[in-house]
């Protein structure tokens, strides 16, 4: 089904995309995950020449000048072979907003990550925070031409791997009251290692395979004053939630795009495993837990549609995001649960993919702002915040 949302623009856009994943993205996912497995170089810069990493970039920098629509339908794609590959494409951004930087750096450093060849990780939260940012207490303190920072982060995907990370980090006694509160800095560093002055190791993951997820340490990393994102409204806290609106509509096409791979898996095995003489697909049971997990799928995507259409008319849809991350995620984890069951014993062996997206599946109620966090969202919109918000 496609109602009136795609256009035939975006039937092609998608049809690339879906030959791109089945003829590169699952091969490589099939072969690595199940020895947790790095994404190859080589795959990332596929995606670099198909345009993958620039999709919401305006085309003067580098980018397909496409929307949220295009970017969460290419990754529902992705995802459908490895939700890393389709997480990896969000590493890249504009760093037109980096007001301290040269007109000159800014593009060149915009034109890279457009190609895949400049990407970040994100350091939002810490060892004591999770959904609650606002808590954040890593330091960014100015000592001369330097910001040095300071504190615990968790969470960090791509630490090692990326070319710079975006941290998130508090700054007091500023002269300048806009200066004072929670900003977003540039750290930059070499591909492959931690900035210096910061220590970190691997967190140990159920899934979630293809790069490494990271406890940091900073102690004194010294970065220059003029990194420092000031574009939007200059406050960090209220660009990270406004970021996070179109993160969640991505995490819900990663979502889809777990649950399509269940369900598309679970039909072609239903039709070859044979018992009591005939396909399971021919049981009942088997027939109705295909429709429902079908149903629920196509639920989604059309929410999400609905969704990233209101951002790309320039709706905030905050409320709208909530609600498609939340429902997107719930319905991966039920759906890909019930393709590994249809799979029976084999769904519960790295022989096949289906576990891979049952155990991502999983992750998407979790990051990007818990199942939980979605539902205070949401209640707090049509509802209004309670009156005494610890006892809710």
């Amino acid at each position: 089904m496609t109602g009136h949302y795609l256009t035939d623009e975006r039937r092609m856009i998608q049809d690339v995309a879906r030959e791109f994943t089945k003829n590169e993205v699952l091969p490589v996912a099939n072969e690595l995950d199940p020895i947790q497995g790095e994404i190859p170089m080589e795959l990332r810069k596929k995606m670099g020449e198909m345009g993958y990493f620039g999709i919401q970039m305006s085309e003067e920098h580098g980018g397909m000048g496409l929307g949220v629509f295009e970017y969460c339908l290419i990754a529902e794609e992705l995802a459908r072979g490895w939700m890393s590959v389709a997480s990896i494409i969000a590493r890249a951004s504009s760093l037109m907003n980096v007001g301290g930087w040269p007109e000159a750096k800014r593009r060149e450093l915009t034109a890279k990550a457009a190609q895949g060849e400049y990407l970040a990780a994100v350091s939002l939260s810490e060892p004591n925070v999770g959904s609650d940012l606002a808590s954040v207490s890593c330091r960014a303190v100015l000592d001369g031409d330097d910001w040095v920072i300071t504190g615990n982060k968790y969470w960090c995907t791509f630490a090692d791997g990326a070319d710079y990370i975006q941290l998130l980090a508090r700054v007091e006694g500023m002269d300048d009251p806009k200066l004072n509160g929670l900003k977003n800095f540039i750290i930059e560093k070499p591909r492959g290692e931690l900035p210096e002055g910061c220590a970190g190791s691997p967190i140990p993951k159920i899934g979630y395979f293809g790069w490494n997820t990271f406890e940091l340490a900073f102690d004194g990393c010294r970065i220059p004053k003029e990194n420092i994102i000031t574009g939007g409204t200059g406050d960090g806290f209220k660009n990270t939630v406004n970021w996070l609106n179109v993160a969640r509509a991505h995490t819900a096409a990663r979502a889809i795009g777990l649950a399509r791979g269940a369900l598309e898996d679970a039909m072609q095995y239903a039709h070859e495993r044979v018992q009591f003489g005939v396909p399971i697909a021919d049981f009942q049971e088997t027939r109705f837990k295909i429709a429902r997990m079908a149903s629920e799928v196509e639920a989604a995507r059309q929410l999400m549609y609905h969704v990233a259409t209101l951002m790309d008319t320039g709706v905030k849809a905050d409320r709208e995001a909530a609600m498609v991350k939340w429902y997107a995620s719930e319905m991966a984890e039920r759906v890909t649960s019930d393709g590994l069951q249809i799979l029976g014993g084999a769904g519960y062996t790295k022989l096949h993919p289906m576990e891979r997206y049952w155990r991502d599946a999983r992750l998407t109620k979790i990051f990007e702002g818990t199942s939980e966090i979605q539902l205070r969202i949401i209640s707090d919109r049509l509802l209004g915040k309670p009156t005494q918000r610890a006892n809710a």
